[in-house]
């Protein structure tokens, strides 16, 4: 599992080492949290408890995640599976713990670091803006801690089975030559679990709530980071391409009807429910595109344009824009000079394929942009890029190469390792959860 695609959760912000004080080998993964003034105990999880104050941060990240307001009436809905959500990571801490795993908080600040330059976010912006709303950096710090903890759990927990051979791959990969011709999604899932049929409405009310937020204008990644219980939550719910025998039959069936961009009710599925969205379909081995190559630099702003009123900061960067256009002639030169003008991406974002670039202005720049000659200053909300197009080429992007295909089987052993785990965890737990809120 690749940590760079992390980027998609929204927790971003918090990569200056000086939030959290470095952990040495061998120290605990984190600290009891002290109560707040006015918390009470929600749940209390083989001794460690959850309390009110830690709910309520949940639900506020959840509103500063949807950028919509959370009504009382919301929130009601949502506090039965963000109370379930912060049992799971209480456990998963635990678990950590117990097989003495440490997360670095260097490691944490580079995962978070990258999570704000995939959010388009210059640095220490929306760690501002959560403090304004009241939610405890630490919160988000240790979610981040037992994400990254729980992936080494499942690692150590799969055992020799986290290798992939290169006959599993070889496998896979003529299963996929057989099935040629048939229908392939790319999809993006939001997995809530119910292990207590009891708790069934609960997670249905949940998902409904959730549905509503994505309908309303949600990021469907930030989202399923925060509040999927699947593995691939770590990639903000991408399930990339898969194709219909890898889905539950209902996920399949629905997908077969669903436009692009669509997002699904709720689907019952094995274990619990199902929430997904359909970015793209094709035929397995059928998928020719136009891939382009390219380097660029990104000078974020400190703060969204006003084009009216830009700030000074602003008009810096795109003097160092337009001096990118005018001095760079090739992209080896733009890898070198974007990183010294001060970029926040990387200068090489890796292939593109152009059918997938929903920005018509960016899109019809990257189709007939001369190679190796600089951009114009591009000018977004955000920040300035510049960017030089490498090269162009026709590739089957539906050709399944080795590494694609020994990471899918990984993910998927790692996400049956994780529900298979959870379950046993919290079957072995001491469990009050308290009906108070």
């Amino acid at each position: 599992m690749t940590l760079h695609r992390f980027s998609l959760l929204l927790f971003a912000a918090l990569a200056t080492p000086a939030v959290a004080a470095p952990v040495q080998p061998g120290t605990p993964a984190r600290a009891a949290p002290a109560a707040e003034p006015g918390d009470h105990i929600i749940a209390v999880v083989n001794g460690d408890a959850i309390t009110s104050g830690d709910v309520e941060n949940r639900a506020r990240l959840f509103a500063v995640s949807t950028g919509l307001p959370l009504a009382p009436d919301v929130l009601a809905r949502l506090r039965p599976q963000i109370v379930r959500q912060l049992v799971n990571e209480r456990l998963e801490l635990q678990e950590m713990e117990r097989r003495k795993i440490v997360v670095p908080d260097e490691e944490i600040a580079s995962a978070i670091a990258s999570i704000e330059q995939h959010n388009n976010m210059p640095s220490g912006q929306l760690r501002t803006l959560l403090a304004g709303q009241g939610i405890a950096l630490r919160t988000l710090i240790d979610e981040v801690r037992v994400q990254l903890g729980w992936v080494r759990v499942l690692r150590r927990e799969l055992g020799p089975k986290a290798e992939i051979s290169d006959a599993d791959v070889k496998d896979e990969i003529d299963r996929l030559k057989k099935e040629r011709g048939q229908p392939e999604y790319e999809v993006g899932e939001i997995f809530i679990p119910v292990e207590d049929p009891a708790k069934q409405a609960d997670a249905q009310r949940f998902a409904d709530a959730v549905i509503a937020q994505l309908r309303a204008g949600a990021a469907f990644p930030v989202i399923a980071a925060q509040f999927s219980q699947s593995q691939t939550a770590l990639q903000g719910g991408d399930l990339g391409w898969v194709h219909a025998s890898q889905l539950d039959p209902a996920v399949s069936s629905l997908l077969a009807q669903m436009p692009n961009g669509a997002i699904s009710n709720p689907i019952q599925v094995p274990g619990g429910v199902d929430i997904v969205t359909l970015r793209g379909k094709r035929e397995i081995g059928n998928d020719v595109d136009t891939v382009v190559s390219l380097r660029q630099a990104f000078l974020a702003f400190a703060q969204p344009l006003n084009p009216q009123a830009p700030t000074d900061q602003q008009k810096q960067a795109l003097l160092k824009a337009e001096q990118l256009a005018k001095t760079v002639k090739s992209c080896a030169q733009m890898e070198q000079a974007a990183p010294a003008a001060g970029s926040t991406r990387p200068p090489n974002p890796g292939d593109v394929k152009l059918s997938g670039v929903g920005n018509q202005q960016l899109h019809d720049l990257l189709a007939s942009q001369p190679l190796n000659e600089p951009s114009k200053p591009i000018v977004t909300p955000d920040g300035i890029a510049v960017v030089v197009v490498c090269g162009r080429e026709q590739k089957n992007a539906a050709e399944p190469s080795v590494d694609a295909v020994r990471s899918q089987l990984l993910e998927e052993r790692i996400e049956l390792a994780s529900r298979q785990l959870l379950r046993t965890l919290r079957r072995k737990a001491v469990l009050d959860e308290r009906t108070s809120s």
